[in-house]
């Protein structure tokens, strides 16, 4: 049995043991990978690492899944990339605006003083 066969085997056994549906698995691979990258990496989450490696995750997917099927299902792909990044960037990107926030909306300390 080949190596994309068998992967997507695996994938329906966890769709099929979870009774979750494809959308829900991927926001939680998303997530799952997202945390995990953060705490082997130890780096921030406002960082691109824990990002980057949802993407590369992501990616491996999808090109397993077209090795399985033999062509890239479009709407299925596409579908598959916006679960799985979305909600890790929207994170990446609000960690890292958060500070920017704090410093423009936070009292001038100098102007308490007097």
């Amino acid at each position: 049995m080949r190596i994309p066969d068998m992967y997507h085997r695996l994938i329906e056994w966890i769709g099929d043991g979870t009774g979750m549906s494809d959308t829900i698995l991927h926001i939680h691979a998303g997530m799952a990978v997202l945390l995990l990258a953060r705490v082997i990496s130890r780096r921030s989450l406002g960082t691109f690492v824990p990002l980057s490696c949802v993407a590369f995750s992501e990616l491996g997917n999808e090109v397993m899944d077209r090795l399985h099927f033999g062509s890239w299902r479009w709407p299925d792909t596409t579908s598959d990339i916006i679960n799985t990044l979305f909600w890790p960037t929207v994170i990446c990107l609000a960690v890292r605006i958060r500070p920017l926030l704090l410093r423009d909306f936070a009292p001038d300390m100098s102007t308490l003083r007097q």
